[in-house]
């Protein structure tokens, strides 16, 4: 089939959507990426160039990033045109469509997101079109700017989260010599702001296509203005150019004073953690971040077109404490504590008392189906840091606006009577905020829905990705099989994933075919890997005995499928 192919072949009209082979466009693309990231470790940027060329003028790659922008969220917005790819016909002919020969895209759609400090994000818009040649070119772009980049980044990359920037704050910040001052960073406008120059000069991608993307304008209220600098927010493909516009500020941060002495010490402690736009630097005094560090930060972003933001970049001591990326990082005496920020404290209190105050007549089971999602989402994005006194006074928050919510649906009931009907006991709690579900017709009792005691979501140190750590370059495969792992035994869903691994394979290793007894050590192995194209479903994992994967991966030996 024409999708397991990486060269420009040409493509099958007559070929169905719902028949394209997925698993093998995306090892054909995957396996074709591993090679972009060799050519650029080894500085072969012809190469590189030339792999990039064959990539993005593929059926597979072509194929996927349709995929892409038809199955995302922004899948029924429209830019300019007004189109939308919502039936497999259309689909196949947009793959079609994706030619470099006279490409020109469209100018953007303006929209403008409210912020929380009463300021508006401006988002721009592209086609659908254009959305998928921008995919198309990331798939080419991504293995570079990953091989590239920073280090102690951690926004908007593959396989990175907040939670690994806030492990790397703890990891610099908590030791007893650790540094005592912070330069908090923010840039202003980043994405607004960088000089189309630098991008087409410094960017290893199609120089054509990315001015034509940059070049393109933007349509506001009916008006067409031009765009002379920055990356639109609203592009699949603007977040990796911001990162690589801001990658080597962490060369630049840690080269400015001389790091080590003869035992290897980092004397003037600078250490950099970078999540997108925001980031900080530590120093072991006021006077290094503000004479020696913060000059050269200015410097390395002049060049750029970016500037710091004079509001929210400014010099603190950890004994103060400072907020970064809606969490607080503190030191009291001789311990760096991470809790979540009073900002996002008081934000989700906002977010709940207005669900309630605007659902006055819901019924229980509505209010509880719009409150999980929100109150599960910032639980588990707080629940690597020290968050459980903050949890318990949010339940206790919530439990009060609900008792209040009960009270004024029922003025002429009795406490006891909405008591019982609204708050249950579960196990060993009580007052629980419940909702019978019923099954009419079926032969089945009805069920309970419960809202979530945060309380009761674990609190679990989150291991930090290794800074180097690559997802497109194969010799980090064996790293991703064990990270995965971990975090599958820490998360319900993951343990239920195991499971059904260990069911599927009868409680056998494959590779020897004995039973993995229970207080055996074991691994996950992808039986195809995940930088040739494999997926971390159910189907491609596999639990070996620790040596029968050590041996798996020294005599590169393939499974089956």
């Amino acid at each position: 089939m024409n999708g397991t192919r990486v060269s420009g072949a040409p493509i099958d009209q007559h070929l169905h959507w719902h028949d394209i082979n997925w698993a093998k466009c995306t090892c054909a693309v995957k396996r074709h990426q591993a090679r972009i990231v060799k050519a650029t470790q080894e500085g072969k940027w012809g190469k590189v160039k030339s792999l990039q060329h064959l990539l993005t003028r593929s059926f597979s790659a072509k194929a996927l990033a349709v995929k892409r922008v038809t199955e995302n969220r922004g899948k029924n917005t429209a830019g300019v045109d007004g189109t939308t790819w919502s039936t497999p016909a259309a689909k196949m002919k947009a793959v079609n469509s994706l030619k470099h020969n006279g490409y020109k895209p469209l100018p953007l759609k303006r929209v403008a997101i409210p912020k929380s400090n009463g300021k508006e994000r401006l988002l721009g818009i592209p086609t659908m079109k254009d959305r998928a040649m921008q995919a198309l070119h990331l798939l080419a772009l991504e293995p570079v700017s990953e091989t590239l980049a920073d280090s102690n980044s951690y926004g908007f990359r593959p396989a990175r989260s907040t939670a690994d920037a806030m492990g790397q704050c703890f990891r610099v910040l908590s030791q007893k010599g650790s540094a005592r001052w912070v330069l908090e960073g923010d840039i202003s406008a980043c994405f607004d702001d960088i000089k189309h120059e630098w991008l087409i000069d410094n960017v290893p991608t199609n120089k054509t296509i990315l001015g034509k993307w940059l070049k393109s304008g933007v349509i506001d209220k009916g008006n067409l203005f031009a765009t002379e600098k920055g990356t639109p927010q609203g592009g699949i493909i603007s977040p990796t150019l911001a990162n690589m516009t801001l990658d080597g500020l962490q060369k630049v941060v840690e080269g400015v004073i001389p790091r080590t002495t003869r035992r290897g010490q980092n004397v003037a402690k600078v250490n950099f953690v970078r999540y997108a736009d925001d980031f900080i630097i530590t120093g072991g005094s006021k006077e290094i971040l503000e004479n020696e560090i913060k000059p050269a930060v200015v410097e390395f972003f002049k060049s750029r077109g970016l500037t710091l933001s004079k509001e929210k970049t400014k010099i603190t001591h950890v004994t103060e404490g400072f907020d970064f990326l809606g969490q607080n990082v503190r030191r009291y005496g001789e311990k760096v504590l991470i809790k979540p920020s009073t900002k996002s404290v008081k934000s989700i209190k906002i977010k709940i008392r207005e669900i309630l105050n605007g659902n006055k007549q819901a019924t229980a089971e509505n209010l509880i189906r719009m409150l999980n999602p929100i109150l599960r989402g910032w639980a588990n994005y707080h629940r690597h840091i020290v968050s459980s006194k903050i949890f318990s006074s949010i339940d206790k928050f919530i439990w009060e606006q609900l008792w209040q919510w009960s009270k004024r649906r029922h003025p002429k009931k009795s406490s006891t009577w909405v008591k019982n009907k609204y708050f249950h006991t579960y196990g060993s709690r009580n007052w629980v905020f419940s909702a019978e579900i019923s099954k009419t017709g079926l032969n089945m009792p009805n069920k309970w829905l419960r809202l979530v005691n945060l309380t009761s979501i674990s609190i679990q140190r989150h291991v930090k990705i290794k800074g180097n750590a690559n997802p497109f370059d194969p010799t980090w495969e064996d790293y991703f099989d064990k990270r995965l792992m971990s975090l599958m035994k820490k998360s319900l869903k993951g343990k239920a994933k195991l499971t059904s691994i260990w069911k599927n394979q009868e409680g056998n290793c494959p590779i020897c075919n004995l039973k993995i007894a229970q207080d055996e050590k074991w691994d996950i192995h992808h039986k195809i890997r995940k930088v040739d194209g494999g997926s971390d479903n159910v189907t491609n994992l596999v639990m070996l005995h620790l040596n029968c994967h050590r041996q798996t991966h020294s005599q590169d030996y393939r499974m089956s499928s």
